[in-house]
C-alpha cells in the first residue's frame, strides 16, 4: 500500500466518523469535524475527498442555503474528479451512482428555498442519473426519494 493509500484511507475514516456523529444527532460536532477536515484538504485536496465531504456536510447544516452552498461544492468537486484517480480507487461506478443523490439533494434543497424551477431542473437531473443505479437498497431508496419528490413538486405552481 503506498502512502497516497494510506492517506486516503485516513481521510475517508474521519469522514467516516464524522458521519457517524451526524447520523447519532450531534450535528454541532460533526460540523465541527467536517470544517477541520475541509480545512486541511484546502482547495485543492483530492476531488473525491472533497465531494463526499461536501455531500455529508450539507446534510449537517441548519440553514437551507447553507446546506445549498455545501450540496453545490460536492457537485462541482465530483466534476473534477479524473479517470486516473477513478481507476485508481475504482470508484467510477461509486461515483455515477453518488450523481443521483447529489441532484436530488440540490433539488430538494431548492423546495426549502422556494426556487421551485431550479428543484425541477435537478430533479429531472437526478431522474436522469438514476439509471445507473443498481436494483439494491440505496439505488432504491434514491429512486424511492426521487419520487416522493417529484410527487411534493407536482402539486406545486411553476
Amino acid at each position: 500500500m503506498t502512502g497516497q493509500q494510506v492517506s486516503d484511507d485516513a481521510v475517508m475514516t474521519r469522514i467516516g466518523q464524522a458521519m457517524m456523529l451526524l447520523h447519532g444527532g450531534d450535528r454541532e460536532e460533526a460540523r465541527n469535524r467536517f470544517g477541520v477536515i475541509w480545512d486541511q484538504l484546502g482547495p485543492e485536496g483530492d476531488p473525491l475527498h472533497r465531494c463526499t465531504l461536501a455531500h455529508y456536510m450539507a446534510d449537517a447544516q441548519d440553514d437551507p442555503d447553507t446546506e445549498l452552498a455545501w450540496d453545490l461544492r460536492a457537485l462541482t468537486a465530483a466534476g473534477a474528479l479524473d479517470e486516473e484517480r477513478l481507476g485508481r480507487h475504482d470508484s467510477a461506478v461509486a461515483l455515477r451512482a453518488l450523481y443521483p443523490s447529489l441532484h436530488l439533494n440540490l433539488a430538494a434543497d431548492y423546495v426549502k428555498l422556494a426556487r421551485l424551477d431550479a428543484a425541477r431542473i435537478h430533479l429531472d437531473r437526478a431522474r436522469a442519473a438514476a439509471v445507473c443505479l443498481d436494483d439494491d437498497g440505496y439505488g432504491n431508496g434514491v429512486r424511492a426519494a426521487i419520487e416522493r419528490l417529484e410527487l411534493r413538486l407536482r402539486d406545486r405552481p411553476a
